[in-house]
């Protein structure tokens, strides 16, 4: 792989109309195989950031880099979204199979691969159910498994895990972590929480409130290989507490712009 780099994100603008600037000079790489986790105020242009980074905006200044090459393709970058996205119609299996269908994947390899990810997601046994017959977090896993299954370079989640209740979300942390971990499945998160961006990141970009720039990336030194029980140690509190005060500083300039514009 060129420059060791999976992806490079280079001086990214993004300018809306009205002259609002959502993203402003955001700059940071990913390596091969790496985990890493973006968080920020909200409204502070993460989402911009993700459609860029998926090829979902397609004008915006700066570069983004994949693999040293040049632009993300349709299927070297595979997503994630918070809305629920599995067709309703289709069992897991029949979801998991359908971007293996659309490239014209032989059947039975299909079934192969697909089934493959199923188990790797944890949702073996539930191969032949619709999803009004699963629970939002075992969903999520058929979205993941169906991404995972077109072999992405990259994959791209936007915040995966919101709708999820926190204990469904610890547990589904602990299934991505090993799921990254058996697949070296180079990763990039954008979410809210915090405990998450450290339970699952081997590094945490904190973007400013708007518009986004970066404030700092900072490497989240707990050893690997890590499950939610690393939640109770001293150095997760620590590294919780650093991003915390990055987030808080961003987010009450946020309330207080919010609030100056309501007073003029």
């Amino acid at each position: 792989m060129s420059h060791g780099h999976a992806l490079q994100i280079k001086n990214v603008t993004k300018r809306f109309g009205g002259g609002i600037v959502a993203v402003r000079d955001m700059s940071f790489d990913v390596k091969p195989g790496e985990f890493i986790s973006v968080i920020g105020p909200s409204g502070c242009g993460k989402s911009t950031l993700f459609n860029i980074i998926g090829g979902f905006i397609k004008d915006y200044d700066g570069e983004v880099v994949l693999d040293g090459q040049g632009k993300p393709g349709d299927r070297t970058i595979g997503t994630v979204f918070q809305e629920e996205s599995t067709f309703p119609w289709r069992t897991t299996l029949q979801n998991v199979m359908f971007p293996l269908e659309a490239i014209g994947m032989p059947k039975k390899e299909r079934i192969e691969r697909a089934e493959h990810f199923i188990r790797l997601v944890g949702l073996e046994g539930f191969e032949n159910n619709y999803p009004s017959e699963l629970s939002g977090g075992m969903r999520q896993r058929t979205a993941i498994a169906r991404t995972l299954a077109f072999d992405p370079k990259i994959l791209l989640m936007d915040e995966p895990f919101a709708a999820l209740d926190e204990q469904t979300r610890l547990l589904l942390g602990d299934k991505v972590l090993q799921i990254q971990q058996e697949l070296e499945q180079t990763t990039l998160l954008i979410t809210h929480n915090i405990t998450e961006a450290v339970q699952l990141s081997d590094r945490v970009v904190v973007m400013s409130y708007r518009p986004g720039t970066l404030k700092r990336i900072i490497p989240i030194d707990l050893p690997r290989p890590r499950s939610s029980e690393i939640m109770s140690s001293e150095r997760f509190g620590q590294l919780v507490g650093m991003i915390w005060s990055d987030l808080r500083e961003e987010a009450s300039r946020g309330m207080q712009e919010t609030e100056r514009k309501r007073a003029s």
